[in-house]
């Protein structure tokens, strides 16, 4: 019994960050994602003695476990969100107001959690695109079996065939199905943002930029780096800004806390990302958020900076404490 539930394990246990990856374009959140990866690996375990892998590959089985999984845990959520989506923008100067439950929220995930280490270098890109916030709060818009449906052809690159299988469905409710979520997304919109390219010269220099006029609290410079019609979101507060202007005079206010701040690269959401760091009394440095940037036509589109810093360490890792 021993020799076959560590067989079992060791087949099972590849396919963990794929998983995680799949939960989390589903659930729109990182801890939710490692939870649902983690009950379908254990059910996968508790089962492995009656898989059949004549009648469906391994992968296919895991997935349709991890499906199932994320549908049960869909059937009574609320759609998680941008800020974006639950109001308009907000005047420079007026209150933030009182913080949204973290139910709300499409919440930040470390790549390393979602994304697996090697593979196609062009799938690779298509992975890290479609983990960026704006590309999975859009997803979120769409019903769960449409979403897998999506995900699992446009993204996963699934035949129709196999979807069907694991859905237990036919060939043509799942093009059906790919057909109006690829409607509803085409109508949603995403938001423009291009993931991380560490080779890209140009995006390197932008993000230098923007880090060294950031820690500077050189505003001018920094809104330079910007689109017009910029957005900055501070979750978990619903209020957010759109436009260069505003984010200017929120930036230049006499309560802002960027100043004397630092920012550290962090592997987030496929995309170019920081920790946002505030020295102590003691002399280190303590996350103060997590920023997470769109970029895109050499501007940057959207500044995002998760607030609960304290609730993500432990998804993420401590940042150092001296940067």
């Amino acid at each position: 019994m021993a020799e076959t539930s560590t067989g079992a394990e060791s087949r099972l246990e590849p396919f963990r960050t794929e998983l995680i990856g799949y939960c989390y374009r589903m659930l729109g959140s990182g801890f939710e994602a490692e939870d649902a990866a983690q009950e379908t690996l254990l059910r996968a375990w508790r089962s492995f003695g009656r898989y059949d892998e004549r009648r469906a590959s391994l992968r296919t089985w895991l997935y349709r476990i991890a499906t199932n999984v994320c549908l049960d845990m869909l059937r009574s959520a609320q759609r998680r969100a941008l800020a974006m989506d639950l109001g308009r923008a907000a005047d420079a100067g007026t209150d933030i107001g009182e913080p949204v439950p973290e139910r709300a929220w499409v919440q930040p995930v470390p790549d390393g959690l979602v994304l697996p280490p090697d593979g196609d270098p062009e799938a690779a890109a298509v992975r890290r695109e479609t983990i960026r916030l704006a590309f999975v709060a859009a997803l979120q818009h769409l019903p769960p079996r449409q979403r897998a449906v999506l995900i699992l052809r446009d993204v996963l690159v699934w035949k129709a065939e196999e979807v069907a299988q694991l859905l237990e469905t036919t060939v043509a409710s799942v093009t059906s199905a790919l057909q109006r979520a690829r409607a509803t997304l085409k109508a949603v919109g995403v938001v423009p943002g291009e993931p991380l390219r560490p080779s890209d010269p140009a995006q390197r220099e932008l993000l230098t930029r923007y880090c060294a006029a950031f820690e500077r609290h050189d505003v001018t410079a920094l809104v330079a780096l910007l689109h017009e019609d910029a957005t900055m979101t501070m979750p978990p507060f619903a209020w957010w800004l759109r436009g260069r202007d505003r984010i200017r005079r929120v930036l230049l206010g006499p309560e802002t806390p960027c100043a004397g701040a630092r920012l550290v690269p962090v592997a987030a959401n496929g995309s170019p990302a920081f920790w946002q760091l505030r020295p102590g009394p003691d002399g280190a440095w303590t996350p103060f958020g997590l920023v997470l940037l769109d970029v895109s036509d050499g501007l940057i589109g959207g500044i995002t900076t998760h607030l609960d810093a304290d609730r993500l360490v432990p998804l993420f890792g401590p940042p150092p404490r001296r940067p």
